[in-house]
């Protein structure tokens, strides 16, 4: 090969391996799928959600986009929104995404919606999602005394507050599932948002929403 040819072909190669190192990596929503936030509810834990993280990743999304986190419910919803806050900013960070997507059961929707409301959550959340949410209160929080079980009773100030205006703010698609078998939930209209895509299921228990593969589904296609 004549030395001309060898010059250019070896400075081709220089410059392709110039370009490779100094390349940005790939930040780790670059499948299209903004990272999720799974928020439990009163007395739940992260664990809660195995069936359905499972079924995402199934469905081709990666450890790197599904957050699962556990947080003590007793305290308030006020609190716990500060936390989500600091989560999602985390998140953010670590994925270099833009906005995440909040997957919520029952009293995990207070708190992400006083997040969205008060703390500029809003901004942050393409979607997000309530299952089986006392989003207007539920009467069996009579019976309990801690911060938060009180501030899901209905006609709380903290309820009151949240419902006042605007119930979905912001750019956020929200989309809420009730069921009519739901005993813990009562009534059944609380979990229903103006602005929401509002969803009956068919008759689930109040944890079983969660293991169900046909609400998984509609979750999936909700965020996707």
């Amino acid at each position: 090969m004549p030395r001309v040819l060898l010059s250019r072909l070896f400075a081709a190669v220089g410059l392709a391996a110039v370009s490779l190192l100094i390349a940005p990596l790939a930040p780790a929503h670059a499948t299209g799928h903004d990272p999720i936030l799974f928020v439990h509810g009163w007395q739940g834990s992260s664990s809660q959600w195995n069936t359905m993280i499972a079924a995402f990743k199934a469905d081709g999304w990666t450890d790197a986009e599904l957050y699962n986190w556990s947080y003590n419910s007793n305290q308030s919803n006020v609190t716990t929104a500060a936390q989500v806050e600091a989560k999602v900013d985390d998140i953010l960070r670590i994925t270099g995404a833009a906005k995440v997507d909040v997957v919520t059961h029952s009293m995990g929707g207070l708190s992400t919606r006083y997040y969205a409301k008060n703390l500029n959550g809003a901004t942050k959340i393409d979607d997000w999602i309530s299952l089986a949410g006392p989003n207007h209160g539920t009467d069996t929080s009579n019976g309990c005394l801690t911060a938060s079980c009180t501030e899901m009773r209905i006609g709380s100030a903290y309820l009151t507050s949240l419902n006042s205006g605007d119930e979905t703010p912001g750019a956020p698609a929200y989309g809420t599932w009730w069921s009519p078998c739901d005993t813990v939930i009562n009534p059944d209209s609380s979990v229903s948002l103006a602005g929401a895509t509002n969803t009956q299921t068919g008759c689930l228990t109040h944890n079983g929403i969660l293991e169900n593969s046909t609400i998984y589904g509609q979750v999936r296609d909700f965020v996707r």
